[in-house]
C-alpha cells in the first residue's frame, strides 16, 4: 500500500513503480521465496517525519527514512506475510540528494531499499552489520543501474 501524505512527491503511479522496482530488486538479490506480503510505504514531509522520529526514536529532528517492522525477527529466507511500514520525508531526501549531487530518484530508491532491508532484519548498529547491509544495498542498486550510494557521505539512519 502506497500513501502520499504530504510533500511535493511525483505522482502516485510513479511512486508505485519505483517501490515495485526496489522491492523486486531486493527479492531477486536476496533470492527470497516470495508469497503474498503486505508492505506500507508512506511518502510524507519533514514536519510529519520529525514527529515520528521524536515519538519512536527520541530524536527531535526529521530523518530521511524510518522503518517499522511488523515482526521483530523475520526469517532470512522467506518474506513474512506482513513486512511493515516505510516512511520517507520529501524535503530531507531532496536536500541530501542535492548536497551529495545525486539524482533525486536514485537517492529515493536507495532509501526504499534501505528501509526494506530494515524490515527484513538488516541493521547497521555495529560495523560488521553496517558493512553487510551496505554491501547488500550496493548489489541491489547495481541491479537497478544506480551507482554506489556510499561514494558520498551516507545519511541513512
Amino acid at each position: 500500500m502506497i500513501a502520499v501524505e504530504a510533500g511535493a512527491w511525483e505522482p502516485q503511479e510513479k511512486l508505485e513503480t519505483r517501490v515495485a522496482g526496489a522491492v523486486g530488486a531486493v527479492i531477486a538479490e536476496l533470492d527470497l521465496r516470495s508469497g503474498a506480503s503486505e508492505l506500507g510505504v508512506t511518502f510524507t514531509d519533514d514536519r510529519s517525519m520529525r514527529a515520528l522520529n521524536r515519538q519512536w526514536r527520541g530524536k527531535d529532528k526529521p530523518t530521511n527514512v524510518l522503518s517499522f517492522p511488523a515482526f521483530p525477527d523475520p526469517s532470512p529466507s522467506r518474506i513474512p506475510p506482513m513486512l511493515g511500514d516505510i516512511v520517507i520525508a520529501f524535503e530531507t531526501v531532496r536536500r541530501e540528494a542535492t548536497l551529495d549531487a545525486k539524482p533525486f530518484d536514485h537517492h529515493l530508491t536507495h532509501l526504499l531499499v534501505h528501509g526494506l532491508l530494515h524490515l527484513l532484519g538488516y541493521d547497521h548498529e555495529t560495523d560488521d552489520d553496517a558493512d553487510h547491509m551496505e554491501a547488500t544495498e550496493r548489489r541491489v542498486l547495481a541491479r537497478l543501474a544506480i551507482a554506489d550510494p556510499y561514494t558520498a557521505t551516507d545519511r541513512s539512519e
